[in-house]
């Protein structure tokens, strides 16, 4: 049984969903970062962007992450740019299954065009900030992670149900 399962990927991945789903069949606890630094601060991550910028943002985040990565039996969804740190990354590396759910632009343009705000992508060509936010962050979501699911034009049951069986062969056993 696997110690922990973190969820790396892109905004509009499925992270929060896909993690939800899988923490409940597995009985463990789910927990979402971006939620838990807004619960503790009271307000919403595009004013932490506001008033602290990326950099205040991502020292909230690498202290919220490195609490959680060290509880047993957790699904953690991430925020996009939380392996942008190293010391995330290998914390989250050496502590659980990194599952990281790839999602092409295509589809982050159409799962961010509503719901909640997206700081960065404030100000500019969305298409062109996405594209360039995997341009750098693919290969480290990349460097950590031991189970890779595309979820374009997938159910959140359809991701979860692979990611169970993934989880199931890398335990050695059955799903």
């Amino acid at each position: 049984m696997q110690e922990s399962i973190f969820l790396i990927g892109p905004m509009g991945s499925g992270k929060s969903a896909v993690g939800r789903r899988l923490a409940k069949q597995l009985g463990w606890e789910f927990f979402d970062s971006d939620a838990i630094i807004e619960e503790r601060t009271g307000v919403d991550i595009a004013f932490i962007f506001e008033k602290e910028g990326e950099a205040g943002f991502r020292r909230r985040e690498q202290q919220v992450i490195g609490e959680l990565a060290d509880l047993k039996q957790i699904v953690l969804a991430t925020g996009g740019g939380a392996i942008l740190i190293d010391e995330t990354r290998k914390r989250l590396g050496s502590r659980g299954t990194v599952v990281y759910l790839q999602a092409s632009v295509d589809q982050q343009l159409r799962r961010t065009r509503h719901g909640k705000e997206r700081p960065l992508l404030k100000g500019g060509d969305r298409r062109q900030i996405l594209e360039q936010l995997i341009k750098v962050r693919d290969p480290l979501y990349r460097e950590i992670a031991d189970i890779l699911l595309e979820t374009d034009g997938r159910t959140v049951t359809a991701v979860t149900a692979e990611l169970c069986e993934r989880l199931a062969e890398q335990a050695g056993g059955p799903a």
